[in-house]
């Protein structure tokens, strides 16, 4: 049950990936393009800037759960590498806690703001006025897959305190300090 949790909030989390990366190209396109149009054709831009601005954006928020899968978060480890492996567990769990927190406090900001933007009908100040309920979406996503990674996380942590020492490779790894990733003790 928890190896098909992991495995199916995973795979959700690349599917952002890959939707983040979709909109970064996006972006470098319209980029692009809006130079060719200003300084090649000589017309004017409308909505190139507020696309861009907003596609780079949700790609950043899009793409964190797949980071966060990935363990490519920004971290300091002085602490963890001054620890046993029991306190690096608990420490970790600790930090994904504290994750866990702020991202559901940020969840319900985000889908706060977002439902204001759609039952209000906000328009950007812009001259193209796209409604704004259509760039604000990608943070509550954002914010939910990212709960649900950090209890992905969490959970295969827990797991992996409560589980007792084996024998083999384990043992060498417990050993030499090294404490597995989340994902590699979910496999």
């Amino acid at each position: 049950m928890l190896k098909a949790y992991v495995t199916a909030v995973g795979n959700a989390s690349r599917g952002l990936a890959i939707i983040a990366t979709a909109l970064v190209i996006a972006a470098m396109l319209v980029i692009c393009q809006m130079i060719a149009m200003r300084y090649v054709l000589r017309q004017p831009t409308i909505w190139q800037t507020d696309f861009v601005v907003f596609s780079a954006t949700a790609a950043m928020f899009l793409g964190a759960p797949y980071v966060l899968l990935k363990g490519g978060h920004v971290g300091v480890d002085v602490v963890e590498m001054m620890v046993g492996d029991r306190t690096r567990a608990v420490l970790r769990v600790l930090a994904g806690l504290l994750g866990l927190l702020f991202c559901v406090i940020m969840l319900i900001a985000t889908w706060i703001q977002f439902h204001d933007a759609w039952a209000g009908n906000w328009k950007h100040s812009s001259v193209w006025a796209p409604p704004l309920w259509v760039p604000l979406a990608a943070l509550p996503i954002s914010f939910a897959m990212l709960c649900l990674q950090y209890l992905a996380q969490l959970a295969t942590l827990v797991t992996a305190l409560r589980a007792p020492v084996a024998s083999g490779r384990d043992d060498v790894e417990r050993k030499s300090g090294a404490t597995p990733h989340p994902r590699e003790i979910a496999r």
